[in-house]
């Protein structure tokens, strides 16, 4: 059917339905929430200049409810009637997403422009997908052959005035990615489509959502919060440095939105510091939010604990990766618990970042539009793993140039990224960070001889010998070898433990500290970045150059002492693999040439060099990312630019080299009492997040041998632990316990 004949058919008025309530039969008008939608969508798209594209593409998203066979559908008792098939899973429903795609096509005459809304319409239900037939799942190029379903539509009548809506007068800017931008026009269609379902499912939810309290508001308060810490921090030359670092980083605030670095050594104050310029540089150049990154999830609840302390606990919200149900459980429920970064300062995993940004999957995706005209804060960022620093170092210089992003890289180990940002480089907010390093040098290093090698009973040994000490191991296993050798009383701390779990132990080891109280405590790398602790010893097995800084950071952290003392040794049993033992070969490449100071920028220069660049410029894209989102101009496909292969690129995207699921453990009586909710009404956004202090990360091979012994109960598609002899109150989960599963360790 051509345009000119779908526009002169007769229209008959038809009261057709979007979705119907389970618990009270309610029935949702189709028309009003495509209206509703479209105009959340334009809103949540203005931000980068594309609300006209966000807010058509939204209006057809759902055209293809119009047909008689939804509507038989919507019209049974089925409550999920109105849900696609989702991958892996086994629902077939009535396709509706393909319709809307269809007319986008038809309405731009097979154009560039309808492609590129065609893909965000025909994927808001199973998520964005590839152009061509990848792996056995079809390719949009196939779903756009099946006219069938635009025909079935448009014989339904829908209204005129949403079909023949004027087209957009604005595209794609000119240098922006085309594959990002759909992303980011997926991003305001889905969520817009989420929000305005969860207001008719759940009529309660927004007026939850609604109290977050404006941006401007918190600035203000982080200053009173700091200037009451500077009052009470005692007289030292650390707390004047980082004084000066905190007053360089406000008057950086009022530079132009862009690319900057803080490049300061641990024990700076460089979180609090880079979160007044944030807060600050948001409120002169009128960005929405900060969005706060960490690499590791096993710090992410401390951060966000300080960030209340400072601005308020109403105004943090804090989002660890993974924990939702898996997208062959997905219910109506399930589908609107995801997150969507609507608050003004949201702390997150780097992993959730980007796994997000190179996601294909709609309940990850529906964020994304929450970056534009934002504050991105990596912490740590010297943590990016080098197999995919190509494409991410891509899109952040993407957000930065067309989306209102200012992108702030925080480390105490900067990392050498001005090669691969190709000439977008870093405005440095720190006037001279080798003098400040040398300033805050306050450890001696002793680091391992040629050849030298310690058992773990050595390194037992030698931390005995001390009343107060530190040991940084690379694996859990390790650490949880080192601590049974230890003298009774040693504490145990690993991501085998949950957030929760591991708050209580943290706030022991301060108070004995602070007591001057016997204490030896076995860390994985979790203690190394965004933890305040200050041993008078840290031991730290041989790794990178940047986990190494970063440990001694934890030692005389505050300067009370002269000297502390910063001990690096060579395990005989552990054997380091993947990015670790490549890591240990570009610090022992930097180690030879600066020994002397192995903790200034010239030594992470030649550390990060190496590490990056050693392998060639095609490690740092392993799986070839830019390539299948034409996200490199240089590497375009050639002949057909929009050729995007989503859902490809996102099972491919890893931030960590083990695939990993997320396991709820019941650790005391308040994830019982969350465990129980979840049970009983399903998963929310609102109990997931009471549920996020009591997970575990869990290698898949160990998830399903779990499944396998009937240790863990999939709720609504959440893993939850039922075998509470599998969790010890002093190491956390225990797998190795008599008929538990064998795993593989992870170096986390």
């Amino acid at each position: 059917m051509s345009e000119r004949s779908a526009s002169t058919a007769t229209e008959t008025p038809i009261r057709a339905i979007a979705h119907r309530r389970r618990e009270d039969d309610a029935t949702h008008d189709l028309e009003e929430h495509l209206r509703a939608a479209a105009r959340s969508a334009g809103q949540f798209a203005e931000a980068w200049g594309a609300t006209e594209a966000a807010a058509l593409a939204t209006l057809w998203h759902d055209l293809g409810k119009y047909a008689a066979e939804f509507q038989a559908m919507i019209n049974s008792a089925d409550p999920e009637a109105h849900l696609e098939g989702v991958a892996g899973g086994p629902r077939r429903r009535v396709n509706h997403s393909s319709a809307g795609a269809l007319w986008a096509m038809q309405r731009f005459r097979s154009g560039a422009f309808g492609r590129l809304l065609a893909y965000p319409i025909a994927g808001h239900h199973s998520g964005l997908p590839d152009w061509i037939r990848e792996g056995g799942r079809i390719g949009l190029k196939d779903r756009l052959a099946e006219q069938s379903h635009l025909h079935r539509t448009l014989k339904a009548n829908p209204p005129r005035s949403i079909l023949d809506a004027p087209l957009p007068s604005t595209g794609v800017p000119k240098g922006a990615d085309a594959g990002l931008w759909v992303r980011m026009l997926a991003s305001a269609l889905f969520d817009a489509d989420f929000l305005d379902a969860e207001a008719f499912f759940d009529p309660g939810a927004a007026d939850g959502r609604a109290d977050w309290p404006a941006l401007s508001s918190l600035s203000p308060k982080l200053d009173t919060h700091l200037a009451r810490k500077a009052a009470e921090a005692e007289p030292s030359s650390v707390n004047r440095l980082r004084a000066d670092v905190l007053q360089a980083c406000r008057a950086a605030a009022a530079r132009l939105p862009g690319l900057f670095s803080l490049t300061v050594p641990t024990g700076g104050g460089k979180t609090l510091s880079s979160l007044a310029f944030a807060l600050e540089h948001a409120r002169r150049h009128g960005l929405r939010r900060v969005i706060y990154a960490i690499p590791f999830t096993s710090i992410i609840e401390q951060t966000a604990s300080v960030f209340r302390q400072a601005v308020g606990s109403n105004a943090v919200l804090e989002h660890h990766s993974a924990l939702g149900p898996r997208p062959e459980a997905e219910t109506v429920r399930s589908r609107l618990a995801g997150e969507n970064w609507d608050a003004p300062l949201v702390v997150t995993t780097t992993v959730q970042l980007f796994e997000s940004l190179f996601a294909s999957r709609t309940s990850r995706l529906r964020k994304l539009h929450n970056l534009a005209a934002s504050v991105l804060v990596l912490d740590e960022a010297q943590a990016l793993p080098p197999g995919v620093l190509r494409p991410i170092t891509a899109v952040l210089d993407q957000l930065a140039r067309h989306y209102r992003c200012t992108v702030l890289l925080c480390t105490a180990t900067q990392p050498a990224l001005g090669k691969v940002f190709r000439g977008f480089l870093p405005d440095e907010i720190v006037p001279d960070p080798p003098a400040l390093f040398r300033a805050l040098d306050r450890v001696n290093i002793t680091l391992p001889a040629s050849g030298e090698r310690w058992s773990w009973e050595d390194v037992a040994s030698e931390i005995a010998r001390f009343r107060q000490a530190l040991a940084i191991v690379n694996t859990r296993r390790d650490c949880r070898t080192l601590r049974a050798l230890l003298p009774p009383g040693a504490i145990h701390l690993s991501t085998w433990q949950c957030a929760a779990h591991r708050s209580l132990l943290f706030r022991q080891i301060r108070r004995r500290l602070t007591a001057g109280e016997e204490l030896r405590v076995v860390s994985t790398s979790l203690v190394e970045a965004g933890v305040d602790l200050d041993f008078p010893i840290v031991f730290r097995a041989m790794t990178g150059l940047d986990s190494l800084a970063q440990a001694a950071g934890r030692c005389n952290r505050n300067g009370r002492l002269d000297r502390g003392r910063f001990v690096v040794f060579r395990p005989y049993e552990a054997r380091p693999w993947g990015h670790v033992a490549q890591a240990i070969s570009a610090a022992v490449a930097a180690l030879r040439d600066h020994g002397e100071r192995p903790f200034e920028p010239a030594a992470f220069e030649r550390f990060f060099d190496e590490l990056y660049w050693a392998k060639g410029e095609e490690a740092l894209d392993k799986f070839g990312i830019t390539q299948l989102l034409g996200l490199d101009a240089e590497k375009r496909r050639e002949g057909d630019p929009f050729d995007f292969r989503y859902r490809t690129a996102a099972d491919l995207f890893r931030m960590i080299e083990d695939d990993q699921d997320t396991l709820v453990v019941p650790y005391d009586r308040a994830a019982r009492e969350a465990i129980a909710l979840l049970r009983r009404n399903g998963p929310d956004r609102y109990l997931l997040r009471r549920l996020q202090p009591f997970t575990v990360p869990v290698v898949r091979s160990a998830m399903s041998s779990l499944r396998e012994r009937l240790a863990v109960d999939d709720v609504d598609g959440v893993a939850v632990l039922t075998k509470q002899e599998l969790y010890r109150p002093d190491v956390g989960l225990d797998l190795d316990t008599p008929g538990g599963p064998a795993i593989e360790d992870l170096f986390v």
